[in-house]
């Protein structure tokens, strides 16, 4: 089993924390436990970490030793503690082959296998291009690491890439299994899932889900990671081929829709205005 951290950081970001559950991680809840002889002993990733100083803290907090990092893409707030880290920790960064991103030691494309060091996990690598040109995703243990591809409820913005990339992406992801896990690196959930009320507003499944994220929220907790599955239910971004979907963007361009990719490209305009 891999346990799964959120590292809280900046505005809303979330930078991830995982490692192998051990005998020591139920100690973690008896008071008597010795904390520091546990130091340094359970392996660990860090994903998109942009913020160092937030990531170190996590790491002295839980007890765990990171031994590499994963990189979605070359934005500051992903990357920016990268260079801190690696002054404090020799080990090795997996990132996007095709980003400039200081301190990749192993550069990534579509397709290709990562076994993290001390059998932490293994990774298959989707190319998911949209958000920026050269956004990858990291896919194994039941979840995928998307970066700002797909969030809660939405998909990230195009500042890069073309809303036919993100299109496609965004449909290499919903290949997956539906039991995937999705951790997204941002709190967007209830922002989303307004604007998916417009989208959809007769789609109980998205007020449940309202519901249940003011709630989470209340408690603060983070409303991610979603499923896939719950996705599907209810991101207007997944469901461009349902005629709910496709009716609402065709009153908002004015205009028929022939097909999904290009209703995907009028809810991604129309969500950059709302």
């Amino acid at each position: 089993m891999v346990r799964t951290l959120p590292i809280p950081a900046f505005k809303d970001n979330y930078i991830w924390l995982f490692h192998r559950e051990t005998n020591h991680d139920a100690g973690r809840n008896n008071k008597n436990t010795n904390l520091e002889a546990n130091r340094d002993v359970i392996p660990a990733v860090v994903v998109d970490p942009g913020d160092s100083g937030a990531v170190i803290d996590a790491l002295e907090r839980h007890s765990v030793t990171p031994v590499a990092i994963l990189v979605t893409h070359h934005h500051w707030d992903h990357v920016g503690g990268i260079p801190k880290l690696l002054n404090v920790y020799d080990i090795p960064v997996y990132g996007p082959a095709e980003e400039r991103i200081e301190g990749i030691t192993h550069p990534l494309s579509d397709g290709d296998n990562v076994s993290l060091p001390n059998n932490v996990g293994e990774f298959q690598v989707i190319a998911v291009p949209g958000h920026t040109v050269g956004h990858i995703a990291f896919f194994g243990e039941g979840m995928l690491f998307c970066g700002d591809t797909l969030f809660g409820g939405g998909c990230g913005r195009l500042f890069e890439g073309t809303a036919t990339q993100m299109y496609n992406s965004l449909n290499k992801i919903a290949a997956l299994p539906k039991h995937t896990y999705i951790y997204c690196a941002h709190e967007y959930t209830l922002s989303n899932l307004a604007f998916a009320k417009k989208v959809e507003p007769a789609n109980e499944a998205i007020w449940a889900r309202i519901e249940q994220t003011k709630q989470l929220r209340a408690a603060k907790k983070p409303s991610v990671p979603s499923t896939l599955e719950l996705e599907q239910q209810t991101n207007p971004f997944l469901r461009c081929e349902h005629k709910s979907v496709k009716h609402s963007a065709e009153r908002n361009a004015g205009r028929s829709l022939s097909t999904p990719e290009a209703v995907f490209a009028v809810i991604r305009r129309w969500k950059d205005v709302s």
